[in-house]
């Protein structure tokens, strides 16, 4: 089983640079897409399902901000948007999904590099989230994926020693990431159970030419509850796609299937 996560930097633009075209070829069963900044009545259906998928949303009441999705090949068994806090859920920052036994969490975490005021939301979503993590992990057999906005380690980003000091590498966020994968949390990045090496990255900035310096960041993950961990076999940045500032991140899993 395939699952793609990918920020889209508005589904809208997206869709006009090929997304709905190159998606049913990537192979994808499930799409978690973030930052899809539209609303019910902007947005086609058609485009996903002349591919054979069918969508889910979480929309932010402001127009033009946020949103997460999860487009699958199968209707899901089940649907959760959010988690029970007013300040993000009325950003649409949380979707779920369930198929059988397997849930897919696409969410899409604050970003606190425009101001002092944005990241003190970062840190509220930082304290708040770890309650859905919990719920998260009580039902095993989950991966959530998505845009974390947070480099975990050194070998997650071009530049590490200069953005130590910055928004998405502040010790405390670094600190967040090392509890989800070693604290009572229990998570495993999926990515690093296969690939261990440095210069993967999922971002890079607009400014100053860094996708053509590769001077990027590995802000995107899927993140799977310990008994998924074996079923993890290979992972894809597909950094020549640009349909946006990321690179979408496929990652193929031993699960039982197809969709």
């Amino acid at each position: 089983m395939r699952i793609l996560t990918l920020n889209v930097n508005g589904l809208r633009a997206a869709t006009r640079k090929g997304l709905f075209d190159w998606l049913p070829e990537s192979g994808a069963e499930i799409a978690c897409l973030q930052e899809t900044r539209t609303q019910a009545h902007q947005r086609d259906p058609a485009l996903w399902e002349r591919g054979g998928y069918t969508g889910c949303f979480a929309d932010a009441r402001r127009p033009g901000y946020a949103g997460t999705a999860i487009l699958a090949r199968r209707e899901p068994d089940e649907v959760e948007i959010g988690f029970g806090d007013p300040e993000f859920d009325g950003e649409g920052r949380l979707v779920a999904a369930r198929w059988g036994p397997l849930w897919v969490c696409c969410v899409y975490f604050p970003s606190g590099s425009q101001g002092p005021e944005r990241q003190a939301s970062k840190d509220r979503f930082l304290v708040s989230f770890p309650q859905a993590l919990a719920r998260i992990r009580s039902r095993g057999g989950t991966v959530l994926a998505g845009d974390f906005n947070i480099a975990h380690r050194p070998i997650d980003l071009r530049n590490a020693h200069a953005n130590e000091k910055h928004s998405g590498f502040l010790p405390h966020e670094r600190a967040w990431m090392d509890d989800l994968f070693s604290g009572p949390a229990g998570f495993r990045d999926a990515f690093r159970l296969v690939d261990p090496d440095a210069g993967r990255y999922t971002f890079w900035s607009n400014r100053g030419r860094a996708y053509e310096k590769d001077v990027g960041w590995r802000i995107d993950y899927q993140v799977v509850t310990p008994d998924l961990a074996p079923a993890v076999r290979s992972v894809m940045i597909a950094r020549a796609l640009r349909f946006s500032d990321h690179a979408p991140l496929l990652i193929d899993y031993d699960l039982p299937g197809p969709l």
